[in-house]
């Protein structure tokens, strides 16, 4: 493991499913899939808003929909764009990343890049949510951690916060690099390209969008709150 010290960063690529207003002719009648899933991660905001106030850390959020610009994809990936954008002509497009793609990707790299050359080892959770049932099939885990299996010591700190959330509450179900692989197109994915993971840990937190608002949601956010505590404790 890493001789620094390690601290906590927060972010939220999936937060919101708003349109800007010179764009949303292009959302006429997606009023639906816009508050679905695929336009947006309900419940993600709530969370890291809810960890970064308890654990008095920055977040850096993004609140637009990711139907609109796809905040998790590298802009060479055609997947950066929905069926509602991508038959923009090229220079809108541009225009488009330039505008509200590049500054988020931009400030994070700042951070990231700032709190390292002060020393630190970074650990940054970008925290998700994912639907509990994808084209019938029922996803069968309230929370996943996504990483990089290459990098040891993600693996390594994703089981031990694992084992600290099982501790918190043993009914809740853990999986790792699952729903989806942890090493594809996303913000963790290229600032591991940036960064050495002596100095930057990359963590995707999915949390099943079943828990949201449910009778044990508050508790849920506590222990998230607290295993994170825990897990990369304020010195």
């Amino acid at each position: 493991m890493s001789g620094r010290r390690d601290q906590l960063f927060l972010t939220c690529e999936h937060g919101g499913n708003r349109i800007p207003s010179e764009y949303r002719h292009l959302f006429r009648g997606a009023e639906e899939v816009l508050a679905s899933h695929r336009g947006w991660d309900p419940g993600a905001l709530t969370l890291a808003q809810r960890c970064a106030r308890k654990l008095r850390r920055p977040l850096h959020a993004v609140t637009w929909s990711r139907l609109f610009v796809e905040a998790n994809r590298a802009p060479t990936n055609r997947r950066i764009w929905s069926s509602f954008t991508k038959s923009l002509p090229i220079e809108e497009r541009r225009g488009i990343l330039a505008k509200w793609w590049q500054p988020h990707r931009q400030t994070i790299e700042r951070a990231v890049g700032a709190d390292i050359a002060r020393g630190r080892r970074l650990v940054h959770v970008a925290v998700h949510s994912f639907t509990p049932k994808l084209d019938g099939v029922v996803r069968n885990a309230d929370i996943g951690f996504l990483y990089d299996s290459r990098r040891k010591d993600e693996a390594r700190l994703c089981r031990r916060w694992g084992a600290i959330l099982r501790d918190l509450d043993p009914s809740l179900r853990v999986r790792y690099n699952y729903p989806y692989s942890g090493a594809a197109d996303g913000l963790t994915t290229w600032l591991r390209l940036r960064h050495p993971q002596t100095s930057y840990l990359g963590i995707e937190l999915e949390i099943n969008q079943a828990l949201v608002g449910g009778k044990d949601w508050r508790r849920f956010q506590d222990n998230v709150a607290a295993s994170l505590r825990e897990l990369v404790p304020s010195r």
